[in-house]
């Protein structure tokens, strides 16, 4: 017998979300060949979003475009679902381990009464289980985990499982309109959102990281490290320390109580490697140290490290990647 599986599709910023392809891939790697997929795109004006999501989608999208869904609120967007949710009846709902999908999972999975994993990294198959890999301690251990019934409800972690791709010669997925009801009342109401960004690219779903710790010593010695990013068209990030100096704000923060990231390329400036540092970034595929100081713990994890001035060789890095990029 068929199972469905569904995937609650992410849009921020009129744009859909990596973290959505990815979730995708997550469950071409867990369904059989009979199972089926349907897609729950929530938001506003996503007409745009909805033919670039039937690109991927080998099956059903379930659109619930409303003015009240253009800004996540977990009352909303909660009540948009649920009703799709029952009409579905999924063995596993994929959502991303994102600020909102943290947010939406386990309400999702208290109204299945189903079983969650949050924070998924790698998934594959043995015989007919599915085995779910997730990080413990910071990342220093990874357990695996399976479901013994569902429904089940899982969040995997951004820039861990590869994106699906699109496929623009498969049938049209299957475009379903729903009708939203708002609820009778809101505990809260979200007027207009401010993001504090360090540019164009998401911190967690970044493929190249350019951090910087209290060596960066002020908030204009960022300067060079955004110029970096920008070359890169990475993103920004910082350790505690840097954010307690008030170099930064705390929305650029990783390790152990800020974003965990896992980019393709990490770039630690003047960041000595605290140990709640290196919980939010030392699954990064590749790690480039740089820091005045040859002693400095952050090295014994970097793939690649540079002894010597930030100030001095981070634009020297910039000056070279504008000319093999030009």
């Amino acid at each position: 017998m068929s199972k469905t599986y569904v995937v609650v599709a992410e849009v921020r910023d009129s744009k859909l979300r990596q973290v959505t392809l990815e979730a995708l891939n997550s469950v071409a790697l867990a369904q059989e060949d009979d199972d089926l997929l349907a897609v729950i795109l929530m938001g506003h004006q996503l007409a745009a979003i909805t033919e670039q999501l039937s690109q991927y989608v080998a099956g059903q999208i379930h659109v619930i475009d409303h003015i009240d869904l253009g800004t996540y609120n977990s009352e909303t967007y909660f009540a948009a679902i649920k009703d799709v949710l029952d009409s579905l009846n999924p063995h596993v709902v994929f959502l991303g381990h994102t600020a909102s999908g943290r947010d939406l999972a386990p309400m999702i999975a208290a109204y299945l009464n189903a079983g969650q994993l949050s924070d998924v990294i790698a998934i594959e198959k043995a015989d007919a289980e599915v085995l779910y890999t997730r990080p413990l301690y910071a990342g220093k251990a990874f357990e695996q985990k399976k479901f013994i019934e569902s429904p089940q409800v899982v969040t995997i972690r951004p820039n861990n499982i590869a994106a699906a791709t699109a496929n623009p010669s498969n049938p049209q997925a299957e475009v379903i309109t729903t009708d939203y009801a708002p609820p009778a009342s809101l505990r809260s109401i979200v007027k207009d959102v401010i993001r504090k960004t360090s540019g164009k690219v998401d911190l967690t779903e970044a493929k190249i990281v350019v951090s910087g710790g209290r060596g960066v010593k002020s908030s204009d010695g960022f300067k060079p490290l955004q110029e970096l990013a920008e070359v890169l068209n990475g993103a920004v990030g910082a350790s505690r320390g840097a954010c307690d100096a008030g170099y930064c704000d705390y929305a650029l923060q990783i390790g152990q109580t800020g974003k965990v990231v896992t980019p393709e390329i990490y770039i630690a400036c003047g960041i000595s490697g605290a140990i709640q540092h290196l919980a939010g970034m030392s699954q990064s595929r590749i790690i480039i140290a740089i820091n005045k100081d040859p002693e400095a713990p952050i090295f014994k994890l970097a793939d690649y490290g540079i002894v010597g001035d930030l100030f001095v060789v981070v634009p020297l890095l910039t000056e070279e990647f504008k000319k093999a990029l030009a």
